[in-house]
């Protein structure tokens, strides 16, 4: 018998979410929406025969597990009363606004036996997680120093309702810091280890219509490794960078060409370990594929809370660090150490 799936909440994410899931073949979709109009189109267009109005309706309906897809300040208190039912939780990122409330759910993820996960869904792309294993490779004799990410996009182009969502305010989980910026910070968490310490200049320069920034320059420690960060929304290019700069060899991943290159030798060129052509909704699936794996008790999810939680608190110490203008240190909660 295959699982019920529900997802709470079918804006852009939640819909690819729907999707995604939908496209594993592995599961029966269910879905909660309250606006109205959006519940009855996304039904017609996916045919999905139970969708609810009412969180309290879906959860009677007896799903195994849930996605959920809520504005981020509603994360919590929903993963909360989901896991008091005994459902199965994948949380989109990031975890929360604040950490309130997130080792008492980890606590009743314990008690009743649940899979939970975080949606950092960067850590399925292949590029990522070949440079991972590269990293892995060399630790021992070849250990990293130092990395770089540098990014930007023009923000609205993707998302245009941009002005009336959950990134006009940081309250909601918006703002460049904690909506793009987390899933570089949690990717490079996962790669070299979480931050312990930051200082960051951000500011709103462009995006119309909104005062959170769209501009973010971090300097970090990741334990003794250095790392250094630029990340826009409003460039015309839509290209990400991350360089692992170790002490003789130079690995560098490329979002927008979708290759992973490595470098050994001075004047020597690139080498091209990896090249791949995805679309965007493969990583989704290969995410949903991992989460139903963890849920029959046959693999891991993606990203733990405690993980998640620790890139949450780096967020959190970019907005302190902005405000302050002054270095932050960071109280890590996981392991912390790429395996």
């Amino acid at each position: 018998m295959v699982p019920k799936v529900l997802i709470v909440g079918v804006g852009s994410i939640g819909e690819r979410h729907l999707r995604c899931f939908q496209n594993t073949g592995r599961c029966d979709i269910t879905f909660c929406e309250v606006n109205d109009e959006l519940r009855e189109s996304l039904a017609e267009r996916y045919q999905i025969e139970h969708c609810f109005a009412d969180l309290a309706a879906a959860v009677a309906d007896g799903p195994a597990a849930a996605v959920i897809c809520t504005p981020a300040d509603l994360h919590i208190p929903l993963a909360r009363e989901l896991a008091t039912a005994g459902i199965h939780l994948l949380i989109e990122k990031p975890l929360s606004t604040n950490t309130e409330g997130i080792d008492a759910l980890c606590a009743l993820v314990e008690l009743n036996s649940l899979t939970a996960g975080v949606a950092f869904v960067t850590r399925c792309h292949p590029l990522v997680q070949r440079l991972r294993a590269e990293i892995g490779g060399l630790a021992d004799t070849d250990p990293v120093v130092q990395a770089t990410f540098v990014g930007g996009q023009d923000f609205p182009f993707f998302r245009p309702a941009y002005r009336d969502i959950y990134y006009a305010r940081h309250d909601s989980g918006g703002g460049a810091i904690q909506d793009a910026m987390t899933h570089s910070v949690n990717t490079m968490q996962w790669l070299i280890g979480p931050m312990t310490s930051l200082v960051t200049d951000a500011n709103h320069l462009v995006l119309p219509g909104v005062t959170v920034e769209d501009t973010v320059h971090v300097l970090a420690r990741h334990g003794e490794i250095m790392s250094s960060w630029s990340l826009n929304q409003h460039q015309r290019a839509n290209e990400t960078t991350i360089q692992i700069i170790c002490q003789q060899t130079i690995l560098k991943l490329e979002y927008h060409t979708q290759r992973l290159l490595k470098m050994t030798e001075t004047g020597k060129p690139w080498e091209v370990l990896l090249e791949c052509q995805l679309e965007r909704d493969d990583n989704f699936v290969a995410q949903a594929e991992m989460f139903l794996d963890a849920v029959a008790g046959q693999g891991q999810v993606t990203c733990t809370i405690a993980e998640a939680k620790d890139t949450l608190q780096a967020s959190l110490a970019m907005l302190q660090s902005n405000k302050q203008r002054a270095w932050v240190d960071i109280d890590v909660t996981s392991t912390g150490v790429p395996k």
